[in-house]
């Protein structure tokens, strides 16, 4: 019973990371969903960014965007500070009075990102409203190559390709960039199933007429993909629309993300969850779990099936190789952490300790759901 046991959770636990990719891949490629995109379509495009205190990214974020490879007079682009008082509206204004298209909008007083995009949102001229963070640089095709896909009447929501960069060579950045491109593979076999399940929030674009209010709490880079999905339309991945964007660097910094990014998903999975009802949401149900909810949740019964590990000994090799296991990728992390950097700069090392970080953030984050607490607002990411 107690190896029917562990196997059980053994698979559960690591098939949101590498089951569920080959059969979506799998079933990607029996159903393959087309995307008619045309490259010809250039509707008003007003891109959003939602800033507190990026004084250090602000100005060359708008010069980015004013740089794009799309008709000045079909681009507007909108700053909302969220009660920043670093100078970061100064910047703004400054580029505003050079650029008729450059608005600043101010939120005050400061109430996070999601109602900030509430705010502006309305106030966009854009039939399609692309979101950009303060520190997302796009290659100058990139809101061409996003908005091209709206040119599908199925197509709600687009996401693009983000590649981060780790010029300083650190292991979560290592961790973060190899988990990147496992992300940016998946969307790819997700959009032949239908819809996307995760999108990048730095580089998204959804038709205006799709947006829906949010609570202050609320993720909006999952919150508003769902209900795109719930009304219809289609969320979709375009490979060739790349933001780059600096890794963090430090495991503190990371850590602090991932946990705040699992427990707003987490009450957005809670909010959104009529959507995991399969007759509901037919196949984008079962994405849903598996995506998200079981990735999320990973933590438990890989955790539980550790634990079983050690009493199954002597109950054949197997177990034993699985107890061998254990103490290597404790190693490894222990490397990673705190160790000799020629072995914790071993990719097993970095990989495992990243896999380990994103497991407790979201066991941190999954106690606080529990709880209760929701988050906010929060410091701007640093890099």
């Amino acid at each position: 019973m107690l190896e029917v046991a562990f196997w059980c959770l053994l698979l559960l636990g690591v098939y949101p990371y590498a089951i569920y990719p080959v059969l979506a891949s799998g079933v990607g490629r029996l159903r393959r969903r087309v995307v008619h995109s045309d490259d010809a379509y250039l509707p008003f495009v007003t891109v959003i960014t939602a800033a507190y205190n990026e004084i250090r990214h602000m100005e060359s974020t708008i010069r980015n965007k004013l740089a794009q490879d799309y008709p000045a007079e079909r681009l507007e682009i909108i700053v909302i500070s969220d009660a920043s008082d670093d100078g970061t509206d100064a910047v703004v204004q400054r580029l505003a009075a050079a650029h008729p298209n450059v608005i600043l909008l101010r939120n005050e007083p400061r109430q996070g990102k999601t109602a900030a995009l509430n705010m502006a949102v309305p106030r966009a001229r854009g039939e399609i409203v692309v979101f950009a963070d303060a520190n997302s640089i796009y290659r100058p095709d990139t809101i061409r190559k996003l908005v091209r896909n709206f040119a599908d009447p199925e197509v709600g929501y687009v996401t693009g390709k983000m590649l981060y960069a780790n010029p300083d060579g650190s292991l979560v950045g290592d961790g973060c960039s190899a988990f990147m491109r496992h992300e940016n593979a998946l969307r790819v076999a997700e959009t032949a199933l239908g819809s996307v399940v995760g999108v990048d929030g730095g580089v998204d674009a959804l038709r205006k007429t799709l947006y829906r209010h949010m609570n202050a709490d609320q993720l909006p880079d999952f919150v508003q993909p769902l209900d795109v999905v719930a009304q219809g339309y289609r969320v979709v991945h375009e490979p060739l629309a790349v933001l780059t964007e600096e890794t963090l660097t430090t495991q503190s910094s990371e850590y602090r993300m991932r946990v705040r990014v699992a427990l707003r998903a987490l009450w957005a999975l809670w909010d959104r969850r009529v959507l995991l009802n399969p007759f509901r949401s037919g196949i984008f149900a079962w994405q849903l779990w598996s995506h998200k909810l079981l990735r999320y949740m990973s933590f438990a019964p890989l955790a539980a099936a550790m634990v079983l590990n050690w009493q199954l000994l002597q109950h054949g090799p197997i177990y034993v190789l699985g107890a061998v296991g254990q103490v290597l990728f404790a190693l490894f992390v222990l490397f990673a952490w705190v160790g000799p950097s020629a072995l914790g700069r071993f990719a097993l090392s970095r990989y495992c300790m990243y896999f380990a970080l994103l497991n407790f953030a979201s066991a941190v984050a999954f106690v606080r759901f529990v709880r209760g607490q929701k988050q906010v607002l929060w410091q701007p990411r640093t890099g």
